[in-house]
């Protein structure tokens, strides 16, 4: 099987699926490029601020790809490329963009409010409620998984450590230059792009590298990503988040495009089976665990917090919406398929690399662009760069929108210590960190994948029940609600059982093992068991609001 196939096929089903379905849902959702969005009806200069199509397309697909749709399809290849990639293009096409688009638009069609103020609106305040708890803590997951896999790149890779920071000061100077000086977009993009290649080869150059001790070289990155993500949560947007994500679009544009051509040149043969079984004996059986495994490739719920949380307060026209939601979407799973693709070729070779799915993605995409005259050595690096920059996105975005949730939660009409935003910052970063602590993403990563298309039912849901509201027919929405919530409660249910299990037998067989490590069980199991809990409530909560719709 040609790998040039494979991507040729992908890329067509996307475009089709963009001029096509894509019109198809705008019209269902009545985009009206005359109705005045949130960003400017509540112009505020910290969180609601109008972008410009390319700007906000680059801040929100930088902050819904990160590392997982490289870790997912990559991971859930050892069931075979085909189910995989199958999963992939029509899960986004049908579920994923559709959810990401329709989330965009329901936020800002209620003032640019997070989908639990709309769940709030549409379902009730109690289930508001539910849905925060829920979203706050599959928000706890992603910010421990992504820690571990951005700690685990810098001290595997330390010059992608010394690029990632340098490129965090330039993006403060870039927002600088944007917002405070006049700067004209088209120029500063160029400077920017001109000085964001600049400190890649800074970081070849240079390496970060605290310790020549594993552990304590992991701990120090560990806690200083820690300070990080909890520096850039509670300051403006436009400081830092909105010109580092706009600037690190470009990023993975270069990645992309440069994977895409060298592969097309170098168009290695797959022999990597299509299908090997349905279960493996790490991960189970393939229904449900394919669908979870694969996570953000093909849908995620962490998508409908960016959507409603940052995404709605900046966009600038409804026009724009079908571009950043539907499209943006649509890009992740072109990256996802590429991971799949590098990690079906280099497997056989290689498999030791699997240890680290971003590592073996940045060796296969240097071993593309080879194929260019680029250097393998600096490609691979740039590569590293490219997805830690985007998980790094990913981990700040996280923090500032479990910020929201906490605050929300415990909302008030006085200031307490709960609704602050630097106590509610440190109190979503506490629980993950914890876990970050540990080391060890595998763990976390299924009860992630769950919780986090758990969370996309949820808001398929709540989007489902505004427009039935509304009289308006919601099926492009209620059909992918109904696959979502069937499988990842067929998968949690799975997760809770051998969560329990895992945690009787650590207390029970290892009186060696670290605080760290039961603390960690013991959260992924109360948090596996919250969200059990938490949707079948949600869910009947919807089902009530419904039947006083239909009565």
């Amino acid at each position: 099987m040609s790998s040039v196939f494979i991507l040729v096929f992908a890329v067509s089903c996307f475009v089709i699926a963009y001029l096509f379905y894509g019109r198809y849902i705008a019209k269902r959702l009545g985009i009206d490029a005359n109705r005045q969005t949130p960003a400017h009806a509540l112009k505020d200069g910290v969180d609601y601020v109008p972008a410009k199509a390319p700007v906000l397309l680059g801040h929100h697909f930088a902050s819904i790809a990160g590392a997982a749709p490289i870790i997912g399809p990559i991971t859930a290849a050892v069931f075979g490329w085909l189910p995989v990639l199958l999963w992939i293009i029509f899960g986004s096409i049908f579920m994923g963009a559709v959810h990401d688009f329709s989330a965009i638009i329901a936020s800002v069609r209620h003032q640019g409010r997070s989908i639990g103020e709309v769940i709030e609106v549409e379902i009730g305040h109690k289930g508001k409620q539910l849905f925060l708890i829920f979203a706050w803590s599959t928000l706890v997951l992603v910010i421990a998984s992504f820690t571990i896999l951005v700690v685990k790149t810098f001290v595997q890779t330390p010059a992608v450590g010394t690029s990632s920071i340098l490129f965090i000061f330039l993006a403060i100077l870039f927002g600088l230059s944007i917002y405070r000086s006049g700067a004209p977009l088209g120029l500063a993009t160029l400077i920017g792009i001109a000085l964001l290649l600049g400190c890649v080869y800074l970081g070849i150059k240079y390496p970060l590298v605290f310790s020549s001790d594993t552990a304590s070289f992991t701990r120090v990155w560990t806690y200083i990503i820690l300070v990080y993500i909890f520096l850039a949560s509670v300051t403006p947007v436009w400081i830092l988040l909105q010109p580092r994500d706009y600037l690190n679009s470009f990023l993975l544009y270069i990645l992309l495009i440069g994977a895409l051509v060298g592969l097309i040149i170098k168009n290695p043969t797959v022999q990597f089976p299509a299908f090997i079984a349905f279960t493996d004996p790490q991960l189970g059986f393939i229904f449900p665990i394919l669908f979870v495994t694969v996570a953000c490739g093909a849908i995620s719920g962490f998508h409908s917090l960016v959507s409603s949380g940052t995404t709605a307060k900046q966009l600038n026209s409804e026009k724009d919406a079908r571009l950043i939601g539907y499209g943006g979407m649509l890009i992740e799973s072109l990256l996802a398929v590429i991971a799949l693709v590098t990690v079906i070729i280099l497997l056989p070779k290689d498999a030791k690399t699997l240890a680290n799915p971003i590592t073996i993605f940045a060796n296969g995409v240097g071993s593309f662009t080879a194929s260019l005259g680029i250097s393998e050595y600096a490609g691979v690096r740039f590569a590293a760069l490219a997805i830690s920059a985007f998980a790094l996105t990913s981990l700040d975005t996280a923090t500032r929108l479990g910020r929201f949730a906490f605050q929300e939660f415990f909302k008030s009409d006085q200031k307490t210590f709960l609704n602050n935003r630097y106590s509610a910052t440190f109190l979503t970063i506490l629980p993950a960190a914890i876990l970050a602590l540990t080391g060890s993403y595998q763990p976390i990563w299924p009860i992630f994948g769950t919780a986090n298309q758990l969370l996309a039912a949820l808001a398929l849901l709540a989007m489902s029940v505004w427009l039935s509201k509304k009289s308006t027919r919601n099926h492009f929405l209620r059909y992918p609600m109904i696959i979502m919530f069937v499988v990842t409660v067929s998968a949690l249910v799975v997760l809770i059982y051998t969560k329990m299990s895992e945690l009787w037998q650590i207390v029970r067989d290892r009186p060696d093992v670290s605080a760290y490590e039961i603390a960690s069980a013991f959260i992924l199991a109360l948090i596996a068991l919250l969200l059990f809990i938490v949707s079948i409530v949600l869910v009947h909560e919807a089902y009530k609001s419904l039947k006083k719709i239909r009565t």
